[in-house]
Formats: C-alpha cells, sequence, structure tokens
C-alpha cells in the first residue's frame, strides 16, 4: 500500500455567511491549523484544489439549478431550504469542496489507500436543489466522475453523520453498483427521510458502546454485501452529546472509536477510502475542531503507524 497520504484545503472553503449562523464555517480552517500545529499534518500533504467544472457538476445536478445558482437567481424559498444566504464566496466554496472530494478520490484510488477532503460531505443536496447547508452533493458528484473516466466500477458510502444523507439516497436510489449506508438519528432532520440501500436509525441517546456495536456489526454484511471498490466515509461531528443539532450521546473518545473501526475496516480489506468531514455544530466550536481533527488522526494511525514506527527506528 502507497505511503504518500494527501489532503485537500483551500482558505476559500470559507464563506462569509453572517455572524452567529450555527453553521461553523471557520471550522475548516481551524481543522488544518490544529492539525499543522500539533505535526499531525505536514505541509506537503496539504493540496488546494481548483473548482469544480460545470460539466462535472452537471453529471448530478440539473443545469437549471446550477445556473441560478452560479448568477445568484435562487428563489427565497430555495435560500430558505438550504439556510445558507447566497455570495459568490459561497458559490465558489461550494465547487472548490466538490473538487476537494474528487481529487481525493483520484488520489485513494492511484496510492490504493486514503485520501482526505477537509471539507465535503455534503449529503442533503438533491440534483435540483441544495437543503440543510448543503449546496452540492460533493460524494455524488465525485462518484459520478469515477465512473465517467470508469476508474471505479462499484461504490460504498458511509454515512455516519447525524443526519440521513437524503439526497444522496435519492440520487443513488436506482443505481446498483452505490451502496448508501446512513446511520443516523431517527428523529434527526430531515423529517422525510429518502430510502437509502440501508439506514439504521437510532434512538434519541444512543451512546458510544452501543453505536459502536451496530456500526461493527454493519460494516461486514455491507463489504461482503457490496464488495465496493472506493469507499467514501462522511465522518460527521454531530452525532456528538453537545452537538447543537443532534440528539445522540456520543463522546468525542466514542467517535475518534468510530472513524478508526471504519478505517480499519477498509484497509484490512485493500479498499481505497476517501474521508469528508460533513457536520458538526457543538456548543463549542472547539469540540467540533477536536472530533473532526480526531478523523484525521484516525487516518494517520491506522494507515501510517507502521511507518512511523520505521522511522523511529531507522533514526535510532
Amino acid at each position: 500500500m502507497s505511503s504518500d497520504y494527501s489532503l485537500f484545503y483551500s482558505p476559500y472553503y470559507y464563506a462569509d455567511i453572517g455572524e452567529g449562523h450555527v453553521f461553523p464555517i471557520r471550522k475548516f480552517e481551524l481543522v488544518r491549523d490544529r492539525l499543522l500545529a500539533e505535526g499531525t499534518l505536514r505541509p506537503e500533504e496539504i493540496f488546494e484544489p481548483q473548482p469544480a467544472s460545470v460539466a462535472d457538476v452537471c453529471l448530478v445536478h440539473t443545469e437549471d439549478y446550477v445556473a441560478r445558482l452560479i448568477n445568484g437567481e435562487l428563489t427565497a424559498k430555495e435560500i430558505r431550504r438550504l439556510g445558507l444566504p447566497w455570495s459568490k464566496s459561497l458559490v465558489r466554496r461550494s465547487f472548490l469542496a466538490t473538487s476537494g472530494t474528487i481529487s481525493a478520490a483520484r488520489h485513494a484510488l492511484e496510492s490504493g489507500g486514503v485520501a482526505s477532503n477537509l471539507a465535503g460531505g455534503t449529503h442533503h443536496a438533491f440534483p435540483d436543489r441544495g437543503e440543510g447547508f448543503c449546496v452540492l452533493n460533493d460524494v455524488a458528484v465525485a462518484i459520478r466522475v469515477l465512473q465517467r473516466e470508469r476508474l471505479a466500477e462499484r461504490f460504498l458510502i458511509v454515512d455516519c453523520d447525524v443526519h440521513q444523507g437524503n439526497g444522496t439516497a435519492f440520487i443513488f436510489r436506482d443505481d446498483q453498483l452505490i451502496f448508501t449506508f446512513s446511520m443516523h438519528g431517527a428523529k434527526n432532520y430531515p423529517l422525510h427521510k429518502e430510502k437509502s440501500s440501508l439506514d439504521i436509525e437510532l434512538a434519541d441517546g444512543c451512546a458510544d458502546a452501543e453505536f459502536l456495536e451496530i456500526l461493527e456489526e454493519a460494516l461486514p454484511r455491507i463489504f461482503s454485501l457490496h464488495n465496493p471498490d472506493i469507499v467514501f466515509y462522511l465522518g460527521g461531528a454531530d452525532p456528538f452529546a453537545k452537538d447543537k443539532l443532534g440528539r445522540l450521546n456520543l463522546t468525542i473518545e466514542g467517535l475518534k472509536r468510530r472513524d478508526e473501526a471504519v478505517l480499519q475496516f477498509a484497509r484490512e480489506r485493500h479498499t481505497p477510502i476517501v474521508t469528508t468531514m460533513s457536520g458538526g455544530y457543538a456548543l463549542d466550536i472547539n469540540d467540533t475542531v477536536e472530533i473532526h481533527a480526531n478523523t484525521i488522526r484516525a487516518v494517520k494511525k491506522v494507515f501510517f503507524a507502521e511507518e512511523k514506527v520505521l522511522a523511529r527506528n531507522v533514526n535510532y
């Protein structure tokens, strides 16, 4: 397995959405800064994506929606459903974040290992609209790009955000080559849930032990049933007990163990995996940042810990 790791990030993942918005738009920069400061990430591992092309985005989204999004012509109803104010910077960040997931997917396949987007996982976006802070469905676009380029045939989405990936489930509802697995709060947004390949709905207050037991039982079944060429992992921070928009009761340590379980399962089966951030709205933004940073720490632990040991021995 290749030792090289790429993480995709742009300072333009930030957009001005106004003061006091529940969406912590600064989290992308804060996660990057924390990982660099502690040495988990090296500067040479970080790559800045270019915006996704309109042609790529239109593999999933309608030309009408994309054109009106770019030109600032969304209706007031559409903007309310999206939950974010329209701006040129919002459009830019959406196309950049989508490209980050496309680029991470290509790298994961080329390396045979893992790559990350320090954004993405915007799973509420439908072909003709955005919803729930999700403008474009980056994972869906990445999969359609890989299909077009014949880089992979079978895909698995492991969505561990607290909210069901309704847009993703809708987009791939008739595609037998894409397995959509969503493990989410039963009473969380969205009120109307689409049908994934496998939905596991969790009761309010579900905590670490129960969550991990369910996940670790589901993963072998899914991998055996679908045998994917690549996995897209949505490591949402919002199952956290102190999340403003969640109803589950996981700890920061429990969420880190969740990340490690998914990554370890892919690694043991030699299946390339892409990590994306998805949601997170903790009362304290530092908790959200720590949970997302833990996903990248888990990547390094699961995929590269042996190399660190070897490097220490060589230096010794």
